[in-house]
């Protein structure tokens, strides 16, 4: 069942999800598919008005699926706002502060640094607006990135990362989609690849339901496909071992494999790769994704990455409480969740460095937000180590 979050204005974006079956994800996308409009455009082009971009002289364009219209007015995302900040060299702090408190001193802000440069680029990722054919009326700025921004669309990344899955010949299941205004999350399991880890989980129990470690000590092998359309990070694939006992996630961020989002400088107006372009980009992900793929999901990868963990995750705690404050302040946890991985901590039953990381991944299933959840998930491996050598 998907959970839809961060609503927008109605008619102009399609809304995010929350651990949503694949189905649900690929027609959110496919929707977000019709109504992106990616411009290279001058900062002569653009200004702020009422604290939202107007787009203004662009030429419209005529495609296969009709005239493009591109000036009108489009409402920013905070992601688009924290490219403002950036390519205009304004404080985000600032920004924020203008928006909130004062909206005509950001229009005043943004367009007096805007003139600076006229000649400079940028791309300008939007949604548009459905007031009609041609004519799109208030759309949303989702992203200003530099112009040299490689376009890799997330359900084109889907696609291809899924037939690199399948070419990979490894069974799996995705078990939940996450979107976001800044990155896409698929979570692939096989549980033919599993094994018992027996030290790591002993004296474990679920904080969700109390199932014992002891009883179900299997981690199965898996990992997360990430990618970020307005500028966010690159496409991921990170592995991912899963604690079958609670669904706990431990993602290996040292082993991540990344494609970066970089490439030439383009024409200005609306942006299209060639057909030829797009498809050397996808075979080249689906390539990779199958490498990746055969090596995460291999016995010997899942065992040696327990065994790196099991030696920590059997340190005995001798003040819980004390550790789980030094390692979220060595982490910057904030204290709202710094109090959700101590319950969980209590609730888990292990009182070791091990109870710490399985804290920690147990409180980020919780979390609304998906991208706090895979910061937090991030650092599971990271806490493991800090509590280990606290004691």
């Amino acid at each position: 069942m998907t959970q839809q979050f961060a609503e927008r204005a109605t008619n102009v974006a399609p809304t995010g999800a929350r651990n949503s079956d694949l189905s649900d994800l690929v027609s959110i996308l496919e929707d977000g598919q019709r109504r992106k409009l990616d411009v290279i455009a001058p900062a002569s082009a653009l200004r702020m008005h009422e604290g939202n971009v107007r787009v203004e002289g662009v030429e419209a364009q005529l495609s296969a699926r009709g005239v493009t219209a591109v000036d009108g007015i489009y409402r920013p995302t905070a992601v688009a706002d924290e490219g403002i900040s950036d390519k205009l060299r304004i404080p985000l702090a600032y920004l924020r502060r203008m928006r909130a408190e004062n909206v005509p001193l950001l229009d005043e802000n943004v367009n007096a640094w805007l003139r600076e440069g006229p000649d400079r680029r940028f791309m300008l990722r939007a949604f548009r607006g459905e007031d009609g054919p041609g004519t799109p009326g208030e759309g949303v700025a989702r992203a200003l990135l530099s112009d040299s921004y490689k376009l890799m669309d997330n359900l084109d990344m889907l696609l291809a990362a899924l037939d690199g899955v399948e070419q990979s010949g490894h069974p799996t299941r995705i078990t939940g989609c996450d979107l976001t205004d800044r990155r896409m999350y698929v979570r692939v399991e096989s549980e033919a690849v599993a094994i018992q880890a027996r030290n790591l989980l002993r004296g474990y129990r679920s904080p969700f339901d109390g199932r014992s470690g002891d009883e179900l000590p299997m981690i199965s092998a898996g990992f997360v496909i990430t990618n970020s359309e307005v500028g966010a990070g690159a496409y991921t694939i990170t592995p991912r071992a899963v604690i079958q006992v609670c669904r706990n996630g431990l993602t290996q961020t040292k082993d991540v494999m990344r494609a970066v989002h970089l490439g030439g400088k383009q024409d200005e107006g609306v942006v299209s790769w060639s057909g030829e372009t797009q498809r050397k980009t996808l075979e080249l992900i689906t390539s990779k994704t199958t490498d990746a793929v055969r090596t995460f999901l291999s016995q010997e990868y899942v065992e040696a990455k327990v065994y790196e963990m099991e030696a920590a995750a059997g340190k005995t705690l001798d003040e819980p409480t004390k550790t789980i404050e030094h390692v979220t302040k060595s982490l910057s946890i904030g204290t709202e969740t710094k109090d959700r991985i101590l319950s969980h901590f209590i609730r888990g039953g292990q009182m070791t460095a091990g109870g710490v990381m399985q804290a920690v991944t147990s409180t980020a299933q919780t979390l609304t937000d998906a991208d706090q959840a895979a910061a937090l998930e991030a650092l599971a491996v990271p806490a493991l180590t800090a509590a280990a050598a606290h004691g």
